[in-house]
């Protein structure tokens, strides 16, 4: 490849794994505008969004697109592609160089393990529960709550697709563990165990990212951020409405 099809890939690359790790618009954007200008493409242009990536290294040559298809929150990811990003700007990477330690973070970087996550999301659980003032005495309940409801989203997401359905029968399990823990004498506030519990589904991040982004000018990423959360946050509280509806 010449020097401009392969600083076009870089730039491409480079934003792709910085959204799928849950990068904001601007931060994506700027990254691949900044890694650009090191290699002297001083017209190029981008276009950010969740789903997809446009860039042009010049007037001259075609639009390039490429496809988003997964979406998680990978914060190391992000600061990962960042620290290439300013090797390059710095001349420390050759633009080949830094294609490579990219290609790399796509094919080896790994996030934590699935056990640890799961540990993590019950920590969260009792935590929350804690913070929001709720009986010491339901805690290992909303730990062990949590914690399967993690793993519900997390396996029904990855076995349906479909983001939305995992996070409603995610909710709807929660809500019954949760009463039945009550009902059972393992805890004594349902309130408390529900709200502990579902902390680890809510969609801080992608709701952080939305307000960022139309703060910044980005009504299109925006918007259908905030509407993916809108709908999470639908789909966890239709859940536990259901249980609680009975």
């Amino acid at each position: 490849m010449s020097n401009y099809e392969i600083t076009v890939e870089c730039c491409l690359l480079a934003g792709r794994l910085m959204i799928e790790g849950g990068a904001e618009t601007y931060r994506a954007e700027d990254t691949m505008e900044r890694m650009a200008r090191s290699q002297h493409l001083i017209g190029s242009q981008s276009f950010v969004m969740p789903t997809g990536i446009m860039f042009s290294g010049n007037n001259n040559a075609p639009t390039r697109l490429m496809r988003v298809n997964t979406r998680v929150t990978d914060l190391e990811k992000v600061a990962m592609v960042n620290s290439i990003s300013r090797r390059l700007v710095n001349q420390e990477l050759t633009i080949e160089e830094a294609y490579d330690e990219l290609r790399k973070i796509e094919t080896e970087h790994k996030t934590f393990p699935f056990w640890l996550q799961i540990i993590a999301a019950g920590i969260t659980s009792g935590a929350f529960l804690l913070l929001l003032g709720f009986d010491i005495l339901n805690l290992p309940a909303a730990m062990v709550i949590g914690a399967l409801g993690y793993v519900i989203a997390t396996l029904l997401e990855v076995k349906t697709r479909v983001k939305f359905f995992a996070e409603f029968f995610a909710a709807l399990i929660i809500g019954i563990a949760a009463y039945s823990a009550v009902y059972l004498g393992f805890g004594s506030n349902l309130d408390g165990l529900i709200i502990g519990s579902v902390i680890p589904l809510v969609p801080g991040l992608l709701i952080t990212n939305a307000v960022r982004d139309l703060m910044a000018g980005h009504f299109v990423s925006g918007l259908s951020k905030g509407a993916e959360a809108f709908l999470t946050a639908f789909a966890i509280g239709a859940g536990v409405a259901l249980v609680l509806s009975f």
